[in-house]
């Protein structure tokens, strides 16, 4: 693709934009920590970009110095490893395409310095996917800045964080296992696209955005070294349990899927109890809105809500139309909010509904104000996009960034 340029610094700049995803079939623990190889397959749903994403910037130049990046507002320093070796491999296609003579971008760049700037609109590090959705729309737009084919793209994003390897596609993703010691089948395909199943909606229950105490890989690390439950789950659960899941995606059936989701997070999260010390990402406000998920399906006698919490207390929630309206109520009910509504749900907006006192009466839950702080309302979305309009780069012509790359909250 043509770059577009600035003359006076043969400046090249690409800006993209990239999904969060949020598993189904969690991944937990690796068998090879460089390569980032899972002990199991993975299977997640790719949120809409127009509540959840991250914009990058990449810009190269022969008058930059050194490779630079810039994440919300504030440099970091790029001798990350997992950032270096994202970096590494892109630049190691791009000169592989170059010698083949099989490009058609401006190749030329591939030997000049990166600035990279990146912004989230949503809390970074809080349980929100933040790692898959960066490091995958920095892959991303590396690829399209220096000419690299999409296929590649998944063992490369899934060096920075594993599960960026499955915010590179819309709809359902899977991360396959893999068998190779090399990790080269250990890669992401699209199960259905985000149109799949369009009555599916989602809610992200925010009830902190503060970083999390225990990152996922030392976590992760800690359970692989001290969990039994952990291989069990690998070899005996994970393998049956990704077939089921793809097979009820594809039926549409959301009781299948909702049973299922809310089973493997909670195995999940069994697995942090039994990991030595045991790791807590659930907070008492989550475990209530387990409680409160269980009872009302209960009323009702079937599963119309499900929740599945990452490694954080932020609860997400999968439902569909007819019923969104009145569960969102229902958590507005019992985790009074100290805002307004249209502060406190944000995103897709959400009908008002009422509730019976049967209802309220049969959950039988204390109120906790406060609780949550706020909900996004959402659905699933598409992949990666190239942002065509140039006044949305984050970096500056002088590869610099631009006062309003500090934040990119809606």
């Amino acid at each position: 693709m043509n770059m577009p340029k600035n003359d006076k610094q043969n400046l090249a700049m690409v800006t993209c934009t990239a999904p969060v995803n949020i598993a189904v079939i969690k991944y937990w623990g690796k068998r090879d920590e460089d390569l980032i190889l899972p002990i199991n397959s993975s299977l997640s749903v790719t949120l809409h970009q127009d509540q959840l994403r991250t914009i990058t910037t990449a810009a190269c130049s022969r008058s930059f110095q050194q490779d630079r990046i810039w994440l919300n507002g504030k440099e970091e320093d790029i001798s990350n490893p997992r950032l270096q070796s994202c970096l590494q491999e892109i630049r190691r296609f791009a000169r592989k395409r170059r010698n083949t003579g099989d490009s058609t971008s401006d190749v030329s760049c591939v030997s000049h310095k990166v600035h990279i700037c990146s912004v989230n609109n949503f809390p970074t590090a809080a349980g929100l996917a933040s790692s898959a959705s960066g490091y995958a729309c920095l892959v991303y737009t590396l690829s399209q800045l220096f000419g690299v084919e999409s296929e590649q793209l998944s063992a490369v994003a899934r060096q920075g964080s594993g599960s960026a390897c499955r915010s590179l596609y819309g709809g359902f993703v899977q991360w396959k296992l893999g068998q190779r010691s090399d990790g080269k089948d250990s890669l992401a395909e699209q199960v259905e696209c985000e149109s799949y199943w369009p009555e599916l909606r989602i809610l992200i229950l925010v009830v902190s955005a503060e970083q999390k105490s225990v990152g996922s890989t030392s976590g992760m690390h800690t359970s692989v070294e001290t969990s039994k439950l952990l291989k069990y789950r690998a070899d005996v659960v994970v393998p049956t349990r990704m077939e089921e899941m793809i097979r009820v995606i594809r039926q549409r059936d959301f009781p299948a899927f909702g049973e299922l989701t809310m089973k493997d997070s909670n195995q999940f999260h069994a697995i942090c109890l039994d990991t030595y010390p045991p790791i807590f990402y659930l907070n008492n406000i989550s475990h209530q809105i387990i409680s409160l998920v269980h009872r009302y399906n209960q009323y009702y006698g079937e599963t119309r809500v499900a929740y599945t919490f990452d490694a954080g207390p932020n609860a997400v929630i999968y439902t569909l139309p007819d019923h969104l309206p009145e569960f969102v109520q229902l958590v507005c009910h019992f985790f009074p909010p100290d805002v307004s509504g249209e502060e406190f749900v944000r995103g897709l907006p959400v009908r008002s509904a009422n509730l019976s006192e049967e209802l309220k009466r049969d959950i039988n839950m204390d109120p906790m104000p406060k609780g949550i702080r706020y909900i996004i309302s959402t659905e699933a979305g598409p992949g990666p996009c190239v942002v065509k309009d140039p006044n949305h780069h984050l970096l500056g012509a002088d590869g610099l960034p631009k006062k309003s790359a500090i934040s990119d909250e809606p």
